[in-house]
């Protein structure tokens, strides 16, 4: 991305929001702010409402962290693979890839892993020390290397030198989940495994202390969902180079809802990011657009705009439509859902004329559900450097009738 290109930024009292300004995330995103702990915070251009904070919010917090900031999908993050095949190659066979891709990974809420791989993961002594994690343990066995729904995908591209490139966006699945959902109980004084009492979207934010217990096992907890989404990130990967006969040259891989210890400002606090990808001067990450537009290899740029973002970029295109408003309200005992502005032939059309070998996916997941990525990424002008541009050739995600728990 040149240098010639503006960042397009504002600035609400003092937290930076880049792109178009959206006043309900906006307004979330100062209310974290100014909760109790935080120091700082930002607003990338991809955002959007979500449960507490924003999707694409940041926020640095001292000597605490935010269990609702973290979001319900604990560590969810994309990872790509440089392959040693030529996308003429590909092009040949993707209709068969494709259909192996579908017919050997699970694709939905609560699927199990047939042959969960084996993974030292599970003897780390979290398992153990974070009692209610004990019981979550089998769940996220069976459930390693599952993609889960919503708008979690495989997808195969090809660069700007005809090489192919495999991009997955998952997260921690079920036990990330129960996890979350198990320490917003303990944070209202009520058991783990309790059925939550969500206070609404525009919730105050969930602020745990580092020097307290809870606190703590949050962060191990935390950390040991991160371990496992990479491990899930891995073995789908692992599984996508078997399917293609292809051999892995580069991996970039990240999370972009967690909380990273780090230091800013001449402080050391621990960061949010929810729907928000960490981007260090030199560090790449592999950022994805929609079904129907290109995907990007990022790498971070030091510049005073980008020191103010927490060191912080755009994790995906960002949704003008929410799903409901997209595919229809589901109508409950006769199947199907009706109202929505998206038809199936719409996005069939969009996606073929784009040339993507499509499995799975609903209209809630339709291009035109999301903002262009490259008009997203010149709202952060050079505070990052797109490294190389990736088309789509096959995506696989799961249906829009799949129930989708993981709010953010």
């Amino acid at each position: 991305m040149s240098d010639e290109v503006q960042v397009q930024k504002q600035n609400f009292e003092d937290v930076p929001v880049f792109g178009a300004p959206d006043a309900s995330s906006v307004a979330q995103i100062l209310r974290c702010r100014h909760g109790g702990h935080a120091v700082g915070a930002a607003l990338m251009a991809d955002h959007h409402k979500g449960y507490s904070q924003p999707i694409g919010g940041v926020v640095a917090y001292e000597n605490a962290v935010s269990p609702s900031g973290v979001g319900y999908d604990i560590a969810c993050g994309n990872k790509a693979v440089l392959t040693d095949m030529h996308a003429r190659d590909l092009k040949r066979v993707i209709v068969r890839v494709m259909d192996e891709i579908w017919k050997r990974i699970e694709f939905g809420v609560g699927r199990h892993n047939t042959q969960p791989p084996d993974h030292e993961l599970y003897d780390d002594p979290t398992w153990r020390d974070v009692k209610p994690l004990e019981k979550l343990k089998n769940l996220a066995y069976e459930q390693l290397g599952t993609v889960g729904s919503g708008n979690h995908y495989v997808d195969l591209f090809e660069d700007e030198q005809g090489r192919v490139w495999i991009g997955v966006h998952f997260g921690s699945r079920g036990f990330g989940h129960k996890t979350a959902t198990g320490f917003l109980n303990l944070a209202q004084n009520r058991d783990f495994g309790a059925h939550l009492r969500e206070a609404g979207m525009d919730a105050d934010p969930t602020v745990l202390p580092l020097n307290s217990s809870v606190g703590q096992d949050y962060l191990a907890a935390m950390k040991l969902a991160g371990r496992y989404a990479y491990a899930g990130r891995d073995a789908v990967c692992t599984q996508v180079l078997k399917i293609l006969g292809a051999k892995p040259l580069e991996e970039i891989h990240n999370h972009h809802n967690f909380a990273w210890e780090e230091e800013h400002r001449g402080r050391k606090v621990l960061v949010v990011r929810k729907g928000a990808t960490p981007s260090f001067p030199g560090q790449r990450s592999f950022v994805g657009g929609s079904m129907g537009d290109i995907s990007v290899i990022l790498e971070g740029v030091d510049t005073p705009e980008a020191r103010e973002s927490f060191y912080s970029t755009v994790h995906g295109a960002g949704r003008v439509m929410s799903r409901t408003e997209a595919a229809g309200k589901k109508r409950w005992g006769k199947g199907g859902r009706s109202g929505g502005k998206i038809t199936r032939r719409m996005m069939m059309g969009w996606v073929e004329e784009a040339g993507v070998e499509l499995r799975g996916a609903g209209t809630d997941e339709s291009p035109h559900c999301y903002k262009r990525l490259p008009d997203v990424l010149k709202s952060h002008g050079p505070t990052i450097k797109v490294l190389h541009t990736l088309k789509p050739l096959g995506v696989a995600m799961a249906g829009e009738d799949e129930f989708d728990p993981y709010k953010d």
